[in-house]
C-alpha cells in the first residue's frame, strides 16, 4: 500500500497530464485550420463546427460529469472518461471526412467533460492540508495554462513535421501514461459512499444540450441558410424555448444540475460573466486570426504558431501576476483595469489591414494575452470565495462550463463574421468592435456588482 505522499504525486501526475491534453485541444486545432479545409474540403462553417463540436460537449456536459463522479466514484469515472478521450483522439487522428472528425470531436468532448471535473475532485480527495491542496490546484491549473498558452506553436510544429493529423495521434501515448498512472491511485471507498445521494438530472441536461446546440448552430449556419430561413428561424425558436425549459427544471429539482440559487450572489454571477466574456473574445480572436494568417496571408501552420506567440506567451505571464495583483489591490480594480486595457488591444486590432506589416497586427496582442491571463485566475478565486467549501465542487463546474460556453460562442459569433477570405477585413474588424463592446460592458457589470456587493458585505452562499 503506498505512503501519503506517493499517492499524492500519483494523482497529481495523473490529473495534470490529462489535463493537458484536454486544454491543448481547445487551443492546438486552430493551427490546422487551413490543413484540415484543404484535406477534407470544406469551408468556414465546417471548420467551426470542427472547433465547436468538442467545446460545446465539453461545456454541455461538465456538470453532470462531476454528478457521474459523485456517484460512481472520481476515479471510476475519471479513468473512463480519459479512456473515452484517447479513442476518441485516435478516431480523430484517423478520420476520413469531415463527418467522421466532427463525430469524433464530440466524442472528446464527452470524454473531457468526465475528467476534469473529476480530476479536482481527486486532488481534493488526495490532499487533505488545505495549503497543499491549494499549491496542487495551482500546478494542476498552470499545466492546463501552459498548454493553452502553447497550443499553437506545438499544433505549428507537428503539422509541419507530421501533417495534420498528428496533432490528435499525439494525445495517444500521454493518454496512455495516464491511463497507467491513474490505475495506481487507490480509490477511496470513504468518497465513494458519500457520493451515491446525488441525483442525476437528465431532463435538464438535455435542455442545456439542446439550448446551447441550437444556438451554436443558428448561428454557424446563419449566414449559409439566410438569417430568415425556416430552419434558421425554428432553430432560434427551439432554443429560447429549450433555455426557459431548463430555467424551469432546474428550479423545480431538489436536485438541480445547476442551483439557480447561486445566482443570487451578485460576485458570483458577475464572475461567471466576466470569465464567460473573456473565454468568448480571446477564443474568437484565436479561430478569426488563424483562419486569417492560413488563407489570407498564406501563412504555414508553423508560421502562424510563431505568430501567436506574443499572444499566448504573455497569457501565462498574467496568470502568474494575479496573485500579486489581488494582494495589492483586491480584485475589484485588477479586473476592471484588465477588461479595459483587453477592450483596447481589441480596438487596437482596428489599425491593421490585409496589407499591414505583421508587426502591426501583433502589436496588441500582448496586452490581450496578458489581461486574459489576469482575468481567469482572479475571477475564479472571486466566484469560489462566494460560496461554502460544500458547494465548491459545483461551483467550480458551472465556471469551467460558463468558460467553455464563452469558447463556444466566441468561434460561432466571430466565425459567422469572416465567412469567406474574401470578407475577411471588413469582418475581423467588426468583430473586433464588437468584442470591445462586450468586454467594457463586462467591466461596468463586475465594477457595479463589486461595489454593490462590497457595501453590502453579503456572506457566502450556503
Amino acid at each position: 500500500m503506498p505512503d501519503t505522499r506517493t499517492l499524492q504525486r500519483r494523482v497529481l501526475a495523473a490529473t495534470s497530464i490529462s489535463y493537458i491534453v484536454v486544454i491543448l485541444d481547445t487551443s492546438i486545432v486552430n493551427v490546422a485550420l487551413g490543413s484540415i479545409a484543404n484535406a477534407l474540403t470544406t469551408n468556414t462553417a465546417g471548420l467551426q463546427w470542427v472547433v465547436n463540436a468538442y467545446t460545446l460537449t465539453f461545456a454541455s456536459l461538465l456538470l453532470t460529469g462531476g454528478a457521474l463522479g459523485d456517484r460512481l466514484g472520481a476515479k471510476k469515472v475519471y479513468f473512463a472518461g480519459l479512456a473515452v478521450f484517447t479513442l476518441a483522439s485516435a478516431l480523430c487522428g484517423l478520420a476520413p471526412n469531415l463527418a467522421a472528425l466532427t463525430g469524433a470531436r464530440v466524442l472528446q468532448g464527452i470524454g473531457a467533460s468526465m475528467l476534469v471535473p473529476c480530476s479536482l475532485m481527486l486532488i481534493n480527495r488526495a490532499y487533505a492540508d488545505p495549503v497543499e491542496r491549494g499549491h496542487a490546484i495551482g500546478l494542476w491549473a498552470a499545466c492546463g495554462g501552459a498548454a493553452m498558452a502553447g497550443g499553437p506553436l506545438i499544433g505549428g510544429i507537428l503539422i509541419h513535421t507530421f501533417g495534420w493529423r498528428s496533432i490528435f495521434l499525439a494525445n495517444l501515448p500521454i493518454g496512455l501514461i495516464g491511463l497507467w498512472l491513474t490505475s495506481r491511485v487507490a480509490r477511496t471507498e470513504r468518497a465513494e459512499r458519500e457520493g451515491v445521494t446525488r441525483h442525476l438530472d437528465l431532463a435538464g441536461q438535455a435542455a442545456a444540450i439542446v439550448a446551447l446546440g441550437m444556438l451554436i448552430g443558428v448561428l454557424i449556419e446563419g449566414h449559409a441558410s439566410g438569417w430568415r430561413s425556416p430552419w434558421i428561424l425554428s432553430g432560434i425558436a427551439l432554443s429560447v424555448l429549450a433555455a426557459g425549459s431548463f430555467v424551469a427544471i432546474e428550479s423545480w429539482r431538489s436536485q438541480p444540475m445547476l442551483p439557480l440559487s447561486l445566482f443570487s450572489n451578485r460576485i458570483f454571477s458577475s464572475a461567471a460573466f466576466v470569465s464567460m466574456v473573456s473565454a468568448m473574445t480571446f477564443y474568437g480572436l484565436i479561430f478569426t486570426l488563424s483562419l486569417y494568417f492560413q488563407q489570407v496571408r498564406a501563412y504555414s501552420p508553423l508560421l502562424t504558431g510563431l505568430a501567436f506567440l506574443p499572444l499566448t506567451t504573455l497569457v501565462t505571464a498574467g496568470s502568474i501576476s494575479a496573485a500579486r495583483f489581488v494582494r495589492m489591490f483586491g480584485p475589484r480594480r485588477p479586473i476592471c483595469v484588465a477588461l479595459g486595457i483587453y477592450s483596447i488591444g481589441f480596438l487596437g486590432m482596428l489599425m491593421s489591414t490585409d496589407t499591414s506589416p505583421y508587426w502591426l497586427i501583433a502589436l496588441p496582442m500582448p496586452a490581450i494575452g496578458f489581461c486574459a491571463g489576469l482575468i481567469t485566475p482572479i475571477a475564479t478565486r472571486a466566484l469560489m470565495d462566494t460560496v461554502d467549501k460544500n458547494r465548491a465542487g459545483i461551483a467550480a463546474g458551472v465556471l469551467n462550463s460558463a468558460r467553455q460556453t464563452g469558447a463556444a460562442l466566441g468561434v460561432a459569433v466571430f466565425g459567422a463574421m469572416v465567412p469567406s477570405p474574401d470578407q475577411f477585413e471588413h469582418g475581423i474588424h467588426t468583430a473586433m468592435a464588437m468584442a470591445a463592446a462586450i468586454l467594457l460592458t463586462a467591466a461596468l457589470v463586475w465594477w457595479f456588482a463589486s461595489k454593490a456587493m462590497a457595501r453590502e458585505r453579503i456572506s457566502p452562499i450556503g
